[in-house]
């Protein structure tokens, strides 16, 4: 289950996982999908360790904005993964 967290003005759509736990650590998928010309451009990254898991159409220099933008805001993320997304949110 994702939750939606934004959407960026390429029409890109954040959104993440709940709250996991693997090995005694807290963990949160968040992943990033925009429609392109070949169906969608998705990339997913797991925190705490920021491992890109999928990384599909994006650029580098995209994937470094998403990274600094998760760095900035991680826990913006667990937080909203603890309590089962943002209130006004909608389960995608």
């Amino acid at each position: 289950m994702m939750y939606p967290y934004t959407e960026l003005p390429d029409e890109t759509l954040i959104t993440h996982s709940h709250l996991k736990e693997e090995n005694g650590v807290k963990i949160v998928d968040v992943h990033f999908e925009r429609p392109s010309d070949n169906c969608f451009d998705s990339a997913r990254c797991r925190l705490p360790s920021y491992e890109w898991i999928i990384r599909d159409g994006y650029s580098d220099d995209e994937i470094a904005m998403f990274e600094h933008l998760l760095r900035d805001g991680a826990h913006i993320f667990y937080k909203y993964a603890a309590i089962g997304g943002a209130s006004v949110a909608k389960v995608v």
